[in-house]
């Protein structure tokens, strides 16, 4: 049995980082875990592009022009969409978890999403660096791991 796994190291990705500003008293600690777990994993500063977009809806086109343009070797997505009175939310967290999946699957790109999809922005806020960790983080390792783990499954350039 042959058993493929990916890595955490940053040495040599290059990362690109879509975040909404909308809700960043969330955002910025979303982005502030990912770009500390990525900093700590080895990426370099020059191979880090930040995309500020104002709101979530406005993700995946961000990130389907990075993907597009081939400048990095992965994508995290970051934003808070925090329920509201109405259909809004919903609406929100389809177009872009949807927008998010298309970009990977179309580029054959690791896509990480770290977007909040919380019913509170205590909530929210827990995720972003609070008693539940940092989703940013996370969303940042998962991207590092997936860039080493495509490496090693034939069939494409990832």
């Amino acid at each position: 049995m042959e058993l493929l796994e990916g890595r955490t190291l940053g040495n040599g990705v290059r990362v690109g980082i879509v975040v909404s500003r909308f809700n960043d008293l969330v955002t910025d600690r979303l982005l502030a875990g990912a770009v500390d777990a990525l900093r700590r994993a080895g990426v370099d500063d020059e191979d880090l592009t930040v995309v500020s977009v104002p709101g979530a809806v406005e993700i995946p086109v961000a990130a389907a022009r990075l993907a597009k343009n081939g400048a990095v070797d992965a994508i995290v997505t970051l934003g808070a969409v925090i329920r509201g009175a109405t259909d809004h939310y919903d609406y929100v967290c389809s177009m872009v978890a949807s927008g998010v999946e298309r970009i990977a699957l179309d580029h054959d790109l690791p896509v990480a999403f770290g977007v909040l999809t919380t019913e509170t922005t205590e909530q929210a806020l827990e995720r972003a660096g609070g008693k539940a960790g940092n989703k940013g983080a996370d969303a940042a390792h998962a991207a590092l791991e997936m860039v080493h783990l495509l490496h090693q499954i034939p069939g494409g350039e990832a």
